[in-house]
């Protein structure tokens, strides 16, 4: 049935491939509704290549590129970005039929990939943040161009043209972002300097961005808006199963996006009750597992979590192909059982601070609540000593005499 279907009304070069293509997304447990999708797209694509006099071989990122700027130009709402064309070109490539994806080329490209192996090898960070930091650095290259779009012009760069870019840029972006910024120009001119392309470090005339560190409130949750947000998740279905199990651990451990993304199974260890948690600069710590956490952590595992996930990720996406949740899978599923909680818009690392100031109200000293949110800077945790008054009144001396 499957394979009839999928043979019909396709003409051109993809027209042999379509079989296997739907069959391969079944295997992947596509839902048939998307596999539908999928084929239909699939038709349009070899209907388009037929009429360019092109082939699977000729799916190069230029001929991508131009078939996905036609199908804008024609009003089409959906399956006209780069992620619509992912499935069939994985496939294909699966099969080498279709040009592998394109290296680094150009002299944007390569600079930016030689910046990326130096942090990932010399400044030992992560992959994740390479890419974040080569992306932002590719902005900034983007101004340097030379006039004919392809030469980078590094070697008369000047202090005066690094503020300029940084007051132009960080005037559009919030505080985060802009902090984000700077950091990332400071290490790329610092690159430029060691690689020898400009004369002097020029790290130094990066102006810096104010530092608002203690000038507001965390603003936790409190523990009813806690219990209404894990309220929200319906645990009899796979879903909401994984967000109960995702929002105990955001709210008991603090734990940020990125660390609930890379835990996997080998990181829990029930026979001792702790759990391994991967952390920001390739840091590893071992936390107690709380019962309420690990409770939550075994009825996904048995009830929610997909059988034949390909991964040893523990948290893994509701739709198939199944793949490991990524952060803004995390931020997402926050907002949207905050929603149904009827608590408004809540990030999750507000989930992060609501952990530290509960732990601050029960008790807890700062450096005891440094240790669990794994803070490298003690400053970072005297955020939450503002948020408890009360608490504060059991650790201040009574002022010598009486008060006026």
């Amino acid at each position: 049935m499957l394979l009839e279907w999928s043979r019909k009304g396709i003409v051109g070069p993809l027209a042999a491939f379509a079989p296997g293509f739907a069959e391969e997304l079944a295997r992947q447990r596509y839902a048939s509704g998307s596999i539908y999708n999928q084929i239909r797209f699939v038709r349009q694509l070899s209907k388009w290549l037929l009429v360019q006099d092109l082939g699977v071989a000729d799916l190069h990122v230029d001929e991508i590129n131009r078939f996905l700027s036609a199908r804008r130009a024609s009003g089409l709402k959906n399956f006209y970005s780069i992620k619509a064309i992912r499935p069939v070109l994985a496939y294909l490539r699966g099969l080498s039929m279709a040009p592998p994806p394109a290296t680094a080329s150009g002299p944007v490209d390569l600079l930016l990939e030689r910046y990326r192996r130096h942090l990932l090898i010399e400044r030992a960070v992560a992959t994740a943040t390479a890419r974040l930091y080569a992306d932002e650095a590719r902005s900034f290259l983007d101004q340097r161009r030379a006039p004919d779009g392809e030469a980078l012009n590094l070697t008369a760069l000047r202090s005066a043209d690094v503020v300029s870019y940084v007051v132009e840029r960080c005037s559009r972006r919030g505080h985060g972002a802009a902090k984000h910024t700077v950091k990332v120009l400071r290490s790329f001119l610092r690159f430029l300097h060691l690689e020898g392309i400009i004369e002097g470090s020029l790290a130094a005339a990066i102006p810096s961005v104010s530092n608002r560190q203690l000038a507001g409130l965390p603003k936790g949750l409190t523990p009813e808006q806690v219990r209404s947000l894990l309220a929200s998740c319906d645990t009899s279905t796979p879903v909401g199963c994984r967000d109960f199990a995702v929002l105990t651990i955001l709210v008991r451990l603090g734990l940020r996006s990125i660390e609930v993304v890379r835990l996997r199974l080998d990181d829990v260890d029930w026979r001792a009750g702790e759990i391994t948690v991967h952390g920001k600069r390739n840091r590893t710590d071992r936390l107690p597992l709380p019962s309420d956490v690990g409770d939550a952590l075994v009825a996904y595992l048995r009830q929610g979590r997909p059988t034949d996930a390909q991964t040893r990720n523990v948290f893994i996406g509701a739709i198939a192909p199944y793949r490991p949740l990524d952060p803004a899978g995390v931020a997402s599923l926050v907002v949207r059982a905050a929603r149904r909680g009827g608590i408004g818009k809540v990030s999750a690392h507000r989930l992060r601070h609501t952990a530290a100031t509960e732990m601050l109200r029960a008790g807890a000293s700062l450096p005891e609540i440094s240790q669990v949110l794994r803070h490298s800077r003690t400053m970072t945790t005297a955020i939450y000593a503002k948020v408890d008054h009360a608490a504060l009144r059991t650790i201040a001396r009574q002022w010598p005499g009486d008060v006026a």
